[in-house]
């Protein structure tokens, strides 16, 4: 966790180091692929992914995909097959099991998440979600 808190901090560039966070928890969890998105009262735009791959969709409204869920409930997200729920996005064409956490700012303001993706189905356990917690407080600064 440490190490994600000082490659937020760094003074290397914005999308260096939101590349450099996706890539350690990728890392540190197995995951497939790895997506940090900004938030902003319209928009939900990837700063920055690891894995697999482009998102097929690496901006889009505030109101949709699973990231929309999470930023409308301001509570993880975590749907065990994609292929399930209508409110899935497209990121990979063979993700069947995704999670994305909200990022907060100090303040509490929403303004960023991490959406992580698996190929298998029902791929994300509690400890997968509390590690991905955890995540997100260590790299607000991120968006400061």
């Amino acid at each position: 966790m440490s190490e994600l808190r000082r490659i937020a901090e760094s003074s290397e560039t914005r999308q260096v180091r939101a590349r450099r966070i996706a890539e350690l928890i990728r890392e540190a969890g197995g995951y497939r692929w790895v997506g940090i998105y900004d938030v902003t009262p319209d928009e939900i735009a990837a700063i920055a992914w690891s894995g697999g791959g482009d998102p097929a969709f690496p901006r889009f409204p505030v109101t949709q995909g699973l990231n929309g869920a999470a930023v409308s409930s301001g509570k993880t997200v975590i749907v065990g097959d994609v292929m399930q729920d209508s409110r899935y996005l497209t990121t990979l064409g063979n993700t069947r099991s995704e999670m994305v956490v909200p990022v907060r700012n100090e303040s509490g303001a929403i303004v960023g998440t991490i959406d992580v993706e698996s190929e298998i189905v029902d791929r994300f356990k509690d400890a997968d979600r509390e590690l991905i917690e955890r995540c997100a407080t260590e790299v607000e600064f991120l968006w400061h």
